[in-house]
């Protein structure tokens, strides 16, 4: 069987989940991407090695084409958050399992997002989009409020606003970065930031659980703890599933960050219609005991999911993300760890070689590393990360 994977950059959630995962069920994966040396580098050192190909992959025209004169497919699938809607088309062309690309569309479109919920009843939110161009001159935003790319990701170019000026400077700001992207103002939702991961067939979903969130201190919103949570409450997790309802989420797996406000509403900040990235996805297999690449992948192959996945739910983790506080070169980091001792399990992965500069970035860009600790309590899982990271530096030079 062939799975053809649409890709963007060789993340740890493709090298090290999804290319393993397909190999292990036996399928013969074609990646798709507009930059074929980056993802062939990437996976030469792989047990299996994924055949490459170039291709126009924003363009759903472009896939369907290039899919046709190469090989039937079996599966269209891919983990990007900005090649969704591209994905659903081409899987629906093909007669294959897909998500609803109207789903996908507005999950990814943030200013369709809100009217969508809207419309719906279940959540109204200030809201206003700038087209590619336009200034933020005509609007009477309720301040503070957040500006953002209207089609963004990884909390890139979002920002907190305390008023008119400041939000005509951030706008001017992402603007100069970002050529033509249009742009979203929004009413900023105050509250504990959560998130929900979903696995679903189409037909079943299950809820994984999720991670409680801690965000760097405003006017940015870079996530750099994030703690299991493996159920939240009953309402909560009512409120966003009917939420994810109504967007028309069903298929595959489904990252979901909200806030729980003092009164109890439970809010979407946004809805990535993908697997959680940034190695935690990778630390849900290991916590919960599961084959969840393996699950996405066979929900995306037609397969039903089985009615229990026998998650485990006795355990806790940490996952916290090693931040660059300014620009440079690293000179000094540890290298990856993964270790068992005294009943908790701890990894560590860097995410920036040494001797490479960066800018400060502002967002998960600024990651140098990333270090998870697995427990039987949170406790314990806390402890272990704060040792590794007393016991470890991390340095840049300007």
């Amino acid at each position: 069987m062939r799975l053809y994977l649409l890709a963007l950059n060789p993340t740890d959630s493709v090298t090290l989940g999804f290319l393993p995962a397909a190999a292990r069920l036996g399928l013969t994966v074609t990646v798709l991407t507009d930059d074929p040396r980056r993802h062939r580098e990437a996976y030469a050192g792989l047990e299996s090695v994924p055949e490459v190909l170039e291709c126009a992959v924003h363009d759903f025209r472009e896939v369907v084409a290039l899919i046709s004169r190469h090989a039937p497919p079996d599966a269209v699938f891919s983990n990007s958050d900005h090649l969704q809607t591209q994905t659903a088309l081409a899987a629906a062309y093909f007669g294959l399992p897909a998500k609803d690309w109207r789903a996908a569309l507005r999950t990814k479109n943030k200013g369709e997002l809100r009217r969508h919920l809207a419309a719906a009843g279940l959540d109204t939110a200030w809201s206003a989009e700038l087209a590619p161009g336009q200034g933020p001159a005509e609007l009477d935003p309720p301040y503070p409020c957040v500006v953002k790319p209207r089609e963004g990701v990884a909390s890139e170019d979002v920002a907190l606003v305390a008023d008119a000026a400041e939000l005509r400077e951030r706008c001017a700001g992402i603007r100069a970065r970002r050529t033509g992207a249009a742009l979203v103002v929004e009413e900023f939702l105050p509250g504990q930031l959560y998130t929900l991961e979903t696995l679903g067939d189409g037909t079943v979903r299950h809820v994984l659980g999720g991670y409680r969130t801690t965000l760097s201190a405003p006017p940015h919103f870079v996530e750099e703890v994030l703690e299991f949570v493996p159920a939240h409450p009953a309402p909560v997790e009512a409120q966003v599933l009917a939420q994810l309802d109504a967007l028309g989420v069903g298929l595959g797996a489904c990252h979901t960050e909200f806030v729980v406000q003092p009164d109890g509403r439970a809010r979407l900040i946004e809805v990535n219609y993908r697997a959680i990235g940034d190695h935690c996805d990778l630390l849900l297999e290991r916590l919960l005991e599961i084959p969840y690449f393996e699950l996405v992948l066979r929900a995306h192959l037609g397969e039903r999911l089985p009615a229990d996945l026998g998650l485990r739910t006795d355990r806790r983790a940490r996952i916290e993300a090693v931040c660059a506080g300014h620009a440079g070169t690293l000179t000094a980091a540890p290298g990856p760890v993964e270790q068992d001792r005294a009943g908790v399990r701890l990894g560590y992965r860097p995410t920036r070689p040494l001797g490479e500069r960066h800018e400060h970035y502002r967002t998960n860009r600024d990651y140098l590393g990333l270090v998870w600790a697995i427990g039987p309590d949170q406790d314990a899982a806390d402890r272990a990360v704060a040792g590794f990271l007393a016991a470890n530096r991390w340095e840049i030079a300007p």
